[in-house]
């Protein structure tokens, strides 16, 4: 904008003359007007182009928004769905389960009334039942024993009693005598038709029982073989003993 300092205006007036002078001065303010008209009206088609440009994008994003909620909410349906299957399907497998469990206990009763000599000796562990007491973790048993043999002799020997589960996310079974304070003693069995052995245990806090094994062991001795025979059972709890 030097240039402009260096202009003096007294000596243009007299070189052009009061007209020119003036017409001069006109034609630059002119001059000036057209310019920022055009500047103006170039800034203002700029502004509203980034207006327009920035309106488009706004509304594909709303556009985007709505597709992802209407994504969002069909995922949700689905998973709802799902999950109503899953608890189903669940509910099914346990069903069948039971029904299963129910199934081969009748098929293991008529095979001891139909088929007696299958079983070793003809001592059959018949069941076991288990029955939680009002302490935590305090369970009573009772374990059946029966002989079913043509020709019954006294049965002489003793029973082991172990439970298999999870503790702190790993597999574990406990023994009888970990988790009781029980003699061989009463563990023993003495009996030519059926005898019923009692006790109590308890499971340590965590632990998560599956399976209670049943072993019945008979030594060798006058009148009896050895042998030996082992049973396992879902974990159930019962309601009377």
């Amino acid at each position: 904008m030097n240039w402009l300092a260096k202009i003096n205006l007294k000596i243009v007036s007299q070189r052009l003359g009061p007209f020119k002078s003036a017409l001069f001065l006109f034609l630059l303010i002119s001059l000036c007007i057209f310019v920022g008209y055009r500047l103006g009206n170039y800034f203002q088609q700029q502004q509203l182009m980034t207006l327009a440009q920035q309106k488009e994008r706004l509304e594909q994003l709303y556009a985007e928004q709505s597709q992802q909620l209407a994504r969002i909410h069909t995922l949700e349906v689905e998973l709802a769905v799902e999950q109503m299957a899953n608890q189903e399907v669940q509910a099914i497998l346990t069903e069948t389960a039971e029904e299963h469990y129910e199934v081969k206990k009748q098929l293991a009763f008529y095979e001891k009334v139909m088929a007696p000599e299958k079983d070793a000796g003809g001592l059959v562990i018949d069941n076991v039942k288990v029955l939680a007491t009002q302490s935590a973790e305090h369970y009573q048993f009772q374990v059946a024993l029966v002989q079913q043999q043509l020709k019954r002799r006294f049965s002489k020997g003793y029973i082991d009693i172990s439970v298999s589960g999870s503790l702190a996310g790993k597999p574990k079974q406990l023994k009888l005598k970990d988790i009781a304070a029980i003699s061989k003693k009463a563990l023993s069995f003495n009996f030519q038709y059926f005898q019923i052995i009692n006790g109590k245990f308890t499971l340590p806090q965590g632990f998560t029982p599956e399976e209670i094994h049943i072993t019945a062991t008979v030594p060798k001795a006058r009148g009896q073989k050895y042998y030996k025979l082992a049973k396992s059972f879902p974990w159930h709890i019962d309601e009377q003993l």
